[in-house]
């Protein structure tokens, strides 16, 4: 009987590998990811009610969006966590998309580009924070 002899173990081999740096790219997906729903859910009907059914009276009284309503509205915490959630999340969702665009015709997508996109929809969304804090 020939038995193989087993390989003297390395131990370097058999060490384990650093844990994977934690990537950041799976937040700015998230973000994407709701702005999308969001846009794809809420948007159409907000054109709908805020360009054509308000303005022209038609299934909503015209007083529907005046400026006292709306102030009262955003004056409210729903109403403002309600803005900040809409302009917030279609904004991530705008800069991602016009990311992988200018990617996909060819510009390079460098870490540092992905940071300035999605900072500017944070500066941007904590701009949008500060105007409803105002009110």
């Amino acid at each position: 009987m020939n038995h193989p002899h087993p390989k003297p173990l390395d131990r370097a081999a058999d060490a384990m590998p650093p844990p994977p740096r934690r990537a950041v790219e799976p937040v700015f997906w998230a973000l994407f990811g709701a702005g999308g729903l969001l846009a794809a859910l809420l948007g159409p009907a907000l054109a709908l009610v805020t360009l054509v059914l308000a303005p022209l009276g038609w299934l909503l009284p015209p007083e529907t969006l005046s400026y006292a309503r709306v102030l009262a509205f955003v004056q409210g915490w729903p109403g403002k966590l309600a803005v900040l959630a809409v302009v917030s999340l279609f904004l991530f969702h705008g800069v991602h998309r016009i990311h992988h665009t200018l990617h996909d015709l060819g510009l390079p997508a460098s870490p540092l580009a992905n940071w300035l996109w999605h900072g500017l929809a944070a500066v941007l969304s904590l701009l949008c924070a500060g105007l409803l804090w105002q009110f």
